[in-house]
């Protein structure tokens, strides 16, 4: 089981907020969430959507020792640049289709266009990474709606395997 306090890094996937002509609440929203169930979050950053940056991103907060799961927000939409779920596929080991369903079976009690989420969770490196919309609403509801289950995956992707008898 773990026993430290998780540590989330998030990334804001935005070209409005990358260059500065949108502040991002997305990334706040999530924060706020994570913070309130006891994860402390080591990093939050901003990038425009590209995937090639997205992928670098990953790769690299994936690859040092100092969190446990990485949550995006933005890019999982149906426009043209929204490109997260291609970058995150094409750096995660396993995917984890049961997370992302749950998140938008979740929203679409909230409104029918959270079906449009393309969002995945997936593991790298022994850790989660987490796709959520980018509304605020949308980012802060998806991550409530799987937060309970959160600390058993990363135990389970970091190798604590051991179930304590019921």
């Amino acid at each position: 089981m773990t026993t430290h306090s998780l540590r989330a890094k998030i990334l804001v996937l935005s070209d409005r907020a990358a260059e500065g002509r949108r502040e991002d609440a997305s990334g706040l929203a999530v924060r706020g969430v994570l913070e309130s169930h006891g994860w402390q979050v080591v990093a939050l950053d901003v990038l425009p959507d590209d995937e090639e940056r997205i992928r670098n991103r990953l790769k690299a907060w994936t690859e040092a020792d100092d969190c446990d799961a990485v949550f995006t927000t933005g890019g999982t939409g149906l426009g043209p640049r929204d490109v997260t779920p291609e970058a995150t596929r094409s750096v995660i080991e396993k995917e984890i289709p049961g997370l992302a369903e749950l998140m938008r079976a979740q929203g679409v009690k909230s409104t029918p266009r959270a079906a449009l989420s393309r969002g995945v969770v997936g593991t790298r490196q022994g850790k989660l990474i987490v796709n959520l919309p980018g509304s605020p609403r949308g980012a802060r509801e998806s991550v409530e709606s799987i937060i309970g289950i959160l600390a058993h995956g990363i135990d389970q992707v970091q190798g604590r395997t051991e179930h304590p008898e019921p």
